[in-house]
């Protein structure tokens, strides 16, 4: 089995490892060996957390810079961070509605401007999905599904062995009752986004 490797990059609060987990149990579900690992820095003061998602025969959870066969961004500017985990042959999906970092909201510093991130992640990968998923979450029914919306645009990509049964499987099983049909939904929605394999 092809190894693939995803990194999903995420302000603390956003539902990284919650994705992760369901990530990781719709993998199982599919007969397909995972690993997983996780970074969470200052998550509880809006810092990064970073989860590592290995699917096939690796021996490490471990990716280093240039590895990532997927990158997924759950804020902007924390995808342009990771970018070194980037080649020419990454697909990179991020959400594109800004949670401006605590000196940004203080007036110390400038958030950068989103056409020009765009052009610096295109320049740099194969592909770049790029849409408002907090919309989409909205939509859906609760903002906080913006991490489910996110992997339903992951799984339409096909290039991770996970079927969309299996994901919504894990959303049923991974996620609390009460979000259950929120997260479904949430989930329909990125997987329907136009100009994906």
């Amino acid at each position: 089995m092809q190894t693939k490797r995803l990194i999903i990059v995420a302000v603390g609060g956003q539902g990284n490892l919650l994705a992760s987990k369901v990530l990781g149990e719709a993998a199982l579900l599919c007969g397909v060996p995972v690993r997983m690992s996780e970074i969470h820095g200052m998550a509880q003061r809006g810092g990064v957390v970073e989860s590592s998602v290995v699917f096939g025969d690796a021996k490490s959870t471990i990716i280093s810079d240039g590895e990532a066969d997927v990158l997924v961004g759950f804020e902007p500017l924390e995808t342009l961070r990771a970018l070194n985990k980037c080649s020419r042959e990454t697909t990179v999906i991020t959400n594109m509605t800004p949670l401006p970092p605590f000196t940004v909201a203080i007036g110390r510093g400038t958030y950068p401007d989103l056409n020009q991130l765009q052009t610096l992640i295109q320049a740099k990968t194969k592909q770049l999905i790029a849409f408002d998923a907090v919309e989409l979450a909205k939509s859906a029914g609760s903002v906080l599904a913006v991490n489910i919306v996110l992997l339903g645009a992951l799984i339409k990509t096909g290039i991770l062995p996970i079927t969309k049964e299996n994901l919504q499987t894990a959303i049923r099983t991974k996620t609390k009752k009460a979000f259950v049909d929120v997260n479904l939904k949430a989930f329909d929605l990125g997987f329907q986004l136009p100009g994906q394999a």
